[in-house]
């Protein structure tokens, strides 16, 4: 018997052997997947609109798959569903770099690093930055609202897109696709498809706001006694520094100890231990403005005041990625150490001291000895908090408890159960249990206005 999605996608189109289908069938912590049906890689948005319009006629559900580099297993098929895959891999085009608009028209399947570095001969910058960028689909990381280190200064995902094309689940296709920052006919439908990971549709084509990219910046690490010291810095650097400021990430020293064991080769840059570490960035693209001499009039009022105890400005470009694959870098030594349960909040920046303060003796009574290992965003408040058990030794059963204890503080202190890596199917049963029903309600109503059939990702968002 002939296969339809064979014989409309043809052989480079369609995967549909385990052999063929098991790289794309786990998700990238290994922690959710069911085998797909196949796997479709449509190379046109009429493709995808037609793959759609089949999978409707089978009566079968899709999955939409980026890099698939999320942790939540968004981009993987749900337990118990029965379905395909569709990967935007072969959709990598870039359409057009604009440079007096600075805007980018692209594929959903181009990598982020593969725009930075088209971007990059015209001057300019896409700005989002994280640690997946070499394998992170830009439709993915709409669909996933992708936050990473640049986000206090430019935003989230959704504050790039200007415009989008989308096939919906019935295989029409919505034209969203104006290059206007101002567009005010009516609800802002781009912005809809921004986190929903899936589930109203599959993101084809974008447009994308671009940036001067920077022409000097100042990168430093600096060692803190403590969070307050690190709040008072970074509320210092935001009115001292303006829009210079692009970046504030933080760690800890269980952090760092893990990874310089797992990782030999990288090196301490400061001689004075944490408990907490401050890297910063400044960046400028006006080629008449220097912030390293303002980083260094900051820094000297800092040192003076004995918020920094220690710290290295970068003297190169070399000496500046150093810095950042310290931060880059810290969920692999963490990964290394062993058995670990990560989660990505986020409170209120002014909360912030509190929230880490309160966690490591509460989780300790729940598992004596647990080693926390607080880090992220601090201009935004995004804490990637992640648990290791003591040494040599596992959880012993207490991941259920240890988890419900972060977001009952998270919620506690008015923050946000998922701050960047969305819900996957990881933290669906979560956000129905914390979300109000008037918020699940509406989304609930918008999913099933546009999939009446609940065809498009099902098991995530609701």
């Amino acid at each position: 018997m002939s296969d339809p999605f064979a014989e409309l996608l043809g052989s480079s189109g369609w995967k549909s052997s385990s052999n063929e289908t098991r790289p794309y069938a786990r998700d990238w912590l290994d922690r959710f997947g069911e085998p797909p049906l196949g796997v479709a890689l449509p190379a046109t948005t009429e493709e995808v609109a037609a793959t759609l319009r089949l999978c409707a006629t089978l009566g079968i559900s899709v999955t939409p798959q980026g890099g698939n580099t999320g942790l939540n297993g968004g981009s993987v098929i749900s337990a118990g569903q029965r379905g395909i895959i569709l990967s935007l891999a072969r959709m990598n085009r870039i359409h057009e770099i604009a440079p007096v608009a600075m805007t980018a028209t692209v594929d959903a399947g181009v990598i982020l690093q593969a725009l930075n570095e088209a971007v990059a001969s015209h001057d300019l910058m896409f700005p989002l930055h994280l640690g997946a960028e070499g394998s992170a689909q830009i439709g993915g990381l709409i669909a996933t609202n992708a936050g990473g280190s640049l986000a206090m200064r430019y935003g989230m995902m959704e504050a790039q897109v200007l415009g989008l094309e989308v096939v919906l689940p019935d295989g029409s296709i919505w034209d969203g696709m104006r290059a206007l920052i101002k567009d005010n006919t009516g609800l802002q439908l781009r912005k809809l498809f921004c986190g929903a990971e899936g589930r109203l549709g599959v993101i084809t084509r974008a447009i994308l706001k671009l940036q001067p990219a920077p022409a000097a910046q100042a990168t430093a690490l600096l060692v803190l006694s403590d969070v307050e010291s690190m709040l008072r810095l970074g509320a210092r650097l935001r009115h001292e520094a303006g829009d210079m400021l692009t970046a504030a990430e933080f760690f800890c020293e269980t952090g760092l100890a893990m990874l310089l064991h797992h990782l030999p080769d990288l090196r301490r840059p400061v001689e004075t231990p944490g408990p907490f570490y401050l890297l910063v960035e400044l960046a400028t693209s006006r080629k008449s403005a220097d912030p390293k001499v303002l980083l260094a009039e900051i820094l000297e009022q800092a040192f003076e005041s004995g918020n920094v105890v220690d710290g290295v400005v970068a003297s190169s470009a070399a000496q500046r990625a150093a810095l950042w694959q310290l931060r880059e870098e810290m969920p692999e030594g963490q990964r290394r150490e062993g058995p670990q349960i990560k989660h990505d909040v986020a409170v209120p920046v002014a909360r912030l001291a509190d929230f880490v303060a309160l966690t490591e003796p509460m989780l300790s009574k729940i598992l004596p000895g647990v080693r926390v290992n607080p880090f992220g965003h601090l201009g935004d408040g995004n804490v990637h908090l992640n648990l290791s058990p003591p040494p040599d030794a596992d959880f012993a059963g207490t991941e259920a408890m240890l988890s419900q204890a972060i977001y009952d503080l998270v919620v506690s202190v008015g923050g946000s159960f998922s701050a960047e890596h969305g819900l996957g199917q990881a933290k669906v049963g979560l956000a129905d249990h914390l979300r109000s029903p008037i918020e699940r309600h509406l989304m609930t109503a918008l999913i099933a206005a546009v999939d009446p059939d609940a065809r498009m990702n099902p098991g995530k968002i609701v």
